[in-house]
């Protein structure tokens, strides 16, 4: 954390999450997707990478898709209610790759 001086003080500057990406569809069957990207002033543990996001794709209380890190976690992602690890390369490879298992998933392309 860096600081920036004021009179004989220091006062802590603080560095919020940036939202950089927000977006919701909803299909004609009711499923949706929802994506939130911020980036991050400080990696999210055990990440290395400054980015902080959740991608959802489901129904009312069911999750059939979805990618995130979590504090802990680390990137992961979990499909049809299993969970595996995810390899996170950059914001495009995540994307495609969120698109391409909900393509998966709902068996048509979006």
């Amino acid at each position: 954390m860096s600081f920036l001086p004021y009179g004989m003080c220091a006062i802590p500057e603080v560095v919020k999450a940036q939202l950089l990406l927000n977006e919701k569809i909803v299909f004609e069957d009711n499923s949706v997707v929802e994506v939130r990207i911020w980036t991050v002033p400080e990696p999210v543990p055990p990440t290395t990478h400054g980015y902080k996001y959740s991608l959802f794709y489901g129904r009312a209380g069911q999750r059939l898709v979805g990618f995130d890190n979590e504090r802990g976690k680390g990137d992961h992602k979990h499909v049809l209610g299993i969970e595996s690890p995810y390899v996170f390369r950059s914001i495009a490879q995540l994307l495609q790759d969120f698109r391409a298992e909900v393509e998966t998933v709902k068996g048509t392309t979006i």
